[in-house]
Order: C-alpha cells, then sequence, then structure tokens
C-alpha cells in the first residue's frame, strides 16, 4: 500500500517547493503534482513528491482522514506494555 501524506507548502522555488508536514519542513518536487500550486495550498506528496493539489473544500476532509490513519496502531507496531512486576528486555 502506498501512502500520500498532505502538507502546506511555506516555500515555492521553480519545480520544487518546501512543504510543512505539522511542523516538519520538507524539500518536495514538484513534476508530479496534477495542477498548478500556489504558496499556502495543501498537496499530496509521496516520497518526495507532491502528487496532487488538494481542493480547499476537500482540506478538511482530507486531514482528518490522515489523523485518523495516524491516531491507530494499524500493525501493532507499538509494543505491549509489560505485566505488572515484569521487565521489559
Amino acid at each position: 500500500m502506498c501512502l500520500g501524506v498532505p502538507g502546506r507548502i511555506v516555500k515555492l522555488d521553480g519545480d520544487s517547493a518546501v512543504v510543512d508536514f505539522w511542523g516538519v519542513l520538507r524539500p518536495v518536487a514538484l513534476d508530479l503534482v496534477d495542477e498548478p500550486v500556489a504558496l499556502g495550498d495543501h498537496v499530496l506528496v509521496h516520497v518526495g513528491f507532491a502528487i496532487h493539489r488538494i481542493p480547499e473544500e476537500e482540506l478538511a476532509e482530507t486531514l482528518a482522514f490522515f489523523a485518523a490513519m495516524t491516531a491507530e496502531d494499524l500493525e501493532g507496531l507499538t509494543p505491549a506494555p509489560a505485566p505488572p512486576g515484569k521487565a521489559v528486555s
């Protein structure tokens, strides 16, 4: 499964941008994005490439979906707490 992460464009520089992912700034290529973007737009990013400009009317739903996805431990990656009296090694 592939995952695109939503973020907000905070700087544009030709065919690249700096995108804010909840306070983490990352460079992103704009070569594949489906339509022109502007400063402040939200984009869906996959492996360093913006692939979709998120329309304003879809933004709240997209961000809520992503928040719900990241809140769940979908693959059991969070270790279970040790039982009382047992050390974790």
